[in-house]
């Protein structure tokens, strides 16, 4: 299960919420939030040989995914709870740092990271 990045369940949507006459998000706002990430991460890469988040190595993961102090609590926790391997490490931050450039973000929060670890399969575990 360490292969796969993202794990996540998706519950039966409830009729009120079918009902619901406020609009979405338009597939062109997703289209425009993910083009503005691709190019966040295509100018950060500029010069190298990486071309998105997912292709980064450990060098670069500690580079771009620089944790502030309550990040790195979330994450010692999760590491503990979840009882993540260094693979799932690296991945759940290359996740967050992808989170993070969806919300267009500089820098990786507690949100991201806590949404990145919600999609890792031992959150069950929890």
């Amino acid at each position: 299960m360490d292969r796969i990045d993202i794990h996540m369940q998706v519950p039966r949507v409830e009729y009120q919420k079918l009902r619901d006459m406020r609009p979405g998000e338009t597939s062109a706002d997703v289209r425009a939030r993910v083009e503005s990430a691709r190019e966040r991460q295509r100018v950060r890469f500029e010069g190298t040989d990486i071309a998105s988040n997912a292709d980064m190595r450990p060098a670069q993961v500690r580079k771009y995914c620089a944790l502030d102090d309550p990040c790195q609590a979330l994450m010692k926790t999760a590491m503990r709870q979840l009882q993540l391997t260094a693979r799932a490490y690296h991945r759940v931050l290359k996740l967050s740092r992808t989170v993070a450039d969806l919300a267009g973000a500089e820098d990786i929060t507690q949100v991201h990271l806590a949404e990145a670890l919600q999609y890792h399969p031992n959150l069950e575990l929890m």
